[in-house]
């Protein structure tokens, strides 16, 4: 069939040089140049242009006053917010120190000496040792009598004779405050208040108490409190300027100058005090706001800074409801001078009429005779109606052709524009389990599995197409009954130069090439025997992590080498041993986290990764490991086979320059437990090798 031929001058009596000087007429007459050079329009955008400035300038200079007077009350509110939190710690020290006090004036000689009696004492004063972490008493010679804490009542050999904070108080007879140490007992930071106990023989015993900084026993909730609006964080430093409470555990101890909030703040209250001696101050900067204030008994400062986008925040609201406002004021505005205009150009409303009655089909409307630029329009409308009607007449006849072959097709075929179903196959219908009328005008976004998945596809079709390429893909596809299957996607553009010409489609199930491929590269990354990561897929994942730093830091791995395992082969039988290795792999993973990486990595030897655990956590997780496989009774042919773990860790740090590095660590750790003794967590450090041990 030949194609039909648009002949134009079957619609106007005018010659054609005629028409191509009313077509370069109309074109001037909508240019943007000529129909800004109209007045009405001059003067609407001119008076909205300046209605918009004056707002706009309002608005910027009213926000830049609030923010200076939000500023000045929030570093008003901020300085009294911290003078009453040095208070209140000032305060509990006192009390905490009174409490030492009062329970020292009550203890005598005999009770200190004899244990019974001593635990007795302890045991009648609930209140002292709920104040404390742990509560202990010393003779003069600095042996600890004894020591409560929520582990019970016991008798530790240690002594603390050599602690400055000991000699100060028997030296002097007062109260004393220690410096921040770590506890020989916790091995966590803390602050000692000590008090002598005498009398006119002089000092014959200390009574004192810690407070655990990573417990928050020495400020309770002050130093994590934030107001909830401006994000208020609060840290408390001692004279000498490290933290002794932040609301992140792994600060503690750290210099406050260090501290990224509160650096400039430091470094310009250690400037200001070298010439003005205080104890208090306000800090502003482009990060925020930083306020101190300082307690003259202890000599400890409490810290608070709110970030600026915090402390900024209403004003922030306030300018976007302003904007809002001043947005719908712009609408209001808007609309009264487009009604206004519209008023105007009724002519054109006419026009749009006729225009839109010969768009539904309805030619019997004889088109208005309108002069000047309207008439100038209407002709030009014509004409564009004119070849519009004949393009879709000759568009239904390459359809009606396309529509035979897709039939026909044994793939599923469809083609698409403005992202819709013009036409389908019978192939792709039953692929889709959808009829024809299901398909053809709906959306092409229904039959995708996931909205996320359509969202990502358009860039991928319209890169490849952008390189001359037609694209393939794999995708997931949605049935009509609600079942996914696995489909290749491939797509060409009807017109290179006319992306809204259309896209055609050909797509065929490949739902068990996707799962065969799937098989193969779950069977190369796992172990076959026991279902766990293999030594390739734990390399990879220890590599990721590695390559990441410092972002996935904190990290470790557990290497687990198994206790007493070759007996079993000897004697049982390898069937034996392949089934302890199944059970232990269970075991194993049943006591991590689902986001923690179990592996084999061959024989008897397993390892663990442990993202976002630091060396304490993954002790801890160590341990849990080492008592389930401990527990763990396989039974074989009448015998209870039994296996123990010897387990080594390490913690990620900038020290290990490698993965393998790492890993050797790791190794190592575990060499040093199996070797110490078996049964036992050794735990690698950059200086030695920290060992813990577990009965086996």
């Amino acid at each position: 069939m030949n194609s039909p031929v648009m002949d134009t001058d079957l619609f106007f009596d005018e010659a054609p040089a005629a028409r191509r000087m009313a077509w370069r007429d109309t074109l001037r007459g909508l240019s943007p140049g000529r129909w800004f050079e109209t007045l009405k329009m001059r003067l609407a955008v001119g008076a909205l242009a300046g209605l918009f400035a004056g707002m706009a300038f309002t608005a910027w200079y009213m926000g830049d006053v609030a923010e200076a007077q939000l500023i000045q009350r929030a570093r008003e509110r901020e300085h009294v917010e911290a003078l009453r939190t040095a208070k209140v710690i000032s305060r509990r020290i006192v009390e905490l120190q009174r409490a030492l006090q009062v329970v020292g004036e009550q203890l005598d000689r005999t009770t200190l000496q004899d244990p019974l009696k001593l635990a007795a004492f302890f045991e009648q004063r609930p209140v002292l040792r709920s104040m404390f972490a742990n509560v202990f008493a010393t003779g003069a010679d600095g042996r600890v009598r004894m020591l409560i804490d929520p582990a019970g009542t016991r008798t530790p050999l240690t002594s603390i004779a050599d602690r400055e904070y000991f000699k100060r108080a028997v030296a002097t007879r007062l109260a004393v405050i220690s410096e921040p140490i770590r506890g020989r007992i916790s091995n966590e930071p803390v602050i000692m208040l000590v008090h002598p106990v005498s009398d006119a023989a002089g000092v014959w015993g200390v009574i004192g108490g810690s407070l655990r900084l990573a417990s928050r026993d020495l400020i309770e909730d002050l130093a994590d409190t934030q107001v909830a609006d401006l994000s208020t964080t609060i840290v408390v430093s001692d004279a000498a300027g490290r933290i002794l409470a932040h609301p992140q555990r792994t600060r503690l101890l750290d210099s406050v100058a260090a501290e990224p909030h509160l650096a400039a703040a430091v470094a310009q209250w250690k400037l200001d005090a070298a010439t003005h001696a205080f104890e208090s101050g306000t800090w502003i900067d482009a990060k925020g706001l930083v306020t101190m204030a300082g307690d003259a008994s202890t000599g400890w400062r409490v810290w608070r800074t709110i970030p600026r986008d915090a402390l900024i925040a209403p004003l922030v609201q306030a300018r976007s409801h302003a904007l809002q406002v001043a947005a719908l004021f712009a609408v209001v505005m808007a609309g009264a001078l487009g009604a206004f205009i519209a008023w105007q150009l009724r002519p054109l409303a006419r026009l749009e009429h006729q225009a839109a009655h010969l768009l539904a089909g309805d030619e019997g409307l004889a088109w208005p005779d309108f002069d000047g630029e309207i008439g100038q329009l209407a002709r030009t409308l014509r004409h564009l109606l004119a070849e519009r009607a004949q393009v879709e007449r000759f568009n239904a006849q390459v359809l009606q052709k396309l529509s035979s072959v897709l039939s026909a097709s044994p793939v599923g075929l469809a083609f698409t524009r403005h992202q819709r179903f013009e036409l389908v196959s019978a192939e792709c219908c039953r692929l889709l389990g959808r009829s024809e009328e299901q398909l053809v005008g709906q959306l092409a976004q229904v039959i995708y599995a996931s909205n996320e998945d359509y969202v990502n596809l358009g860039p991928l079709v319209g890169a490849a197409f952008a390189d001359g390429q037609p694209y393939v893909g794999e995708w997931q596809l949605l049935r009509a009954d609600g079942t996914v299957f696995w489909a290749c996607l491939h797509a060409r553009p009807v017109s290179v130069d006319d992306p809204s010409a259309g896209t055609i489609w050909s797509l065929y199930d490949v739902s068990e090439q996707v799962q065969a491929r799937r098989q193969l590269e779950h069977a190369a990354d796992h172990d076959p025997l026991t279902g766990v990561v293999n030594r390739k897929g734990f390399g990879r994942a220890i590599s990721q992590v590695h390559a990441r730093q410092p972002d996935t830091r904190p990290a470790s791995v557990l290497m687990i080498d198994l206790d007493h395992f070759k007996p079993i082969n000897d004697t049982a039988g390898h069937a034996a041993g392949d089934a302890m290795l199944k059970a232990v792999a269970q075991m194993i993973t049943s006591q991590v986290r689902a986001s923690d990486t179990v592996a084999r990595l061959g024989g008897d030897e397993f390892a663990v990764l442990l993202p976002g655990c630091d060396q304490r956590r993954a002790l801890q997780v160590a341990d849990k490991v080492q008592g389930a496989v401990a527990d763990l009774s396989l039974t074989w042919e009448g015998r209870a086979l039994r296996v123990g773990t010897s387990i080594g860790v390490a913690e990620l740090t900038s020290a290990h320059d490698s993965d393998a590095a790492w890993l050797a660590a790791a190794d190592a750790a575990c060499y040093a437990a199996k070797h110490g003794g078996r049964g036992r967590v050794c735990a690698a450090s950059p200086v030695k090798l920290v060992e813990r041990d577990r009965a086996a």
